[in-house]
């Protein structure tokens, strides 16, 4: 997949790009793997905004994706590559020997008629798209779609574009080196996808308008110092002032951007060797 650039004809075309879908071999999705999406506008089960700036946008159908691919040993086709509005990554629908489909998300590479495997046997062949146990996979090869918890479903690395490293396997783990720099343990049990998740161009879509965003469903943020004092801590004030504080806060008035949110008491937390790499100022 690329990056479409048009003619700049108005001003929102002028600083935008859109993807290009030559990568696409079906254009409609499978009925029996899809669902409505049903939209919530950002609100929990008591009708309460947990998340801000959530509303409208296009109609989807979500793909029900097998993150688990537990059909072991058995050697499955891919039918297409297709679009999935719910994620920047391509999908593959594969299809098994007797009939069955399902949908997986798709390794950099992949194409038509391609034969993928899932299997926990170690004599699987290192191909682009099997899938197989953490302990079988050799040091240095780049994973994705992995497993957390042994049966669980992948967890880690399903984003457009992303892998993760295997360090090598001691003991009960893997040592697995994540896009951001941190390294973590992970039973060597659970299962990942050789390869790289595909459309890595993904991020480099410049959205352009206001429009664009609000058909992915996403309103407009207002800044909090245009606000009033009685709507946010940042606000109020003549014309274009600071915010008046040491340190931004949020509109309920908790320190705000480069504060740590990790809950220190997490159970995972003991499995992480090295934290991620801090940001340069």
């Amino acid at each position: 997949m690329g990056i479409k650039i048009y003619k700049p004809t108005t001003a929102g075309r002028r600083n935008s790009s859109v993807q290009d879908f030559s990568d696409i071999t079906k254009k409609r999705p499978e009925k029996s793997l899809t669902v409505i999406k049903k939209r919530k506008g950002g609100r929990n089960n008591q009708g309460k905004i947990t998340i801000r700036h959530r509303g409208g946008g296009a109609k989807r159908f979500i793909r029900i994706i097998d993150f688990k691919q537990n059909r072991f040993d058995d050697v499955a086709k891919v039918s297409s590559i297709e679009y999935d509005p719910n994620r920047g990554a391509r999908l593959a629908l594969i299809e098994y020997k007797d009939g069955k489909k399902s949908y997986v998300i798709a390794p950099i590479g992949l194409k038509v008629g391609d034969k993928v495997l899932s299997s926990q046997k170690k004599e699987v062949e290192i191909k682009n798209g099997n899938r197989m146990m953490l302990e079988y996979i050799p040091q240095g090869i780049n994973v994705f779609n992995i497993e957390m918890i042994p049966g669980k479903g992948a967890q880690i690395a399903r984003g457009a574009g992303t892998s993760v490293k295997v360090m090598g396997t001691e003991g009960k783990y893997a040592q697995l080196k994540m896009p951001s720099g941190e390294i973590r343990l992970v039973p060597k049990e659970c299962m990942a996808t050789i390869g790289q998740a595909s459309n890595p161009d993904y991020r480099l879509i410049r959205w352009g308008k206001a429009g664009r965003m609000r058909h992915k469903g996403i309103k407009p943020t207002v800044r909090g110092k245009v606000m009033n004092p009685c709507d946010h801590p940042h606000g109020g004030g003549e014309a274009r002032n600071p915010i008046g504080l040491k340190h931004p806060k949020t509109p309920w008035g908790k320190p705000a951007l480069g504060v740590k949110t990790r809950n220190k008491k997490k159970a995972s937390g003991k499995l992480i060797i090295q934290r991620r790499k801090k940001k340069r100022k």
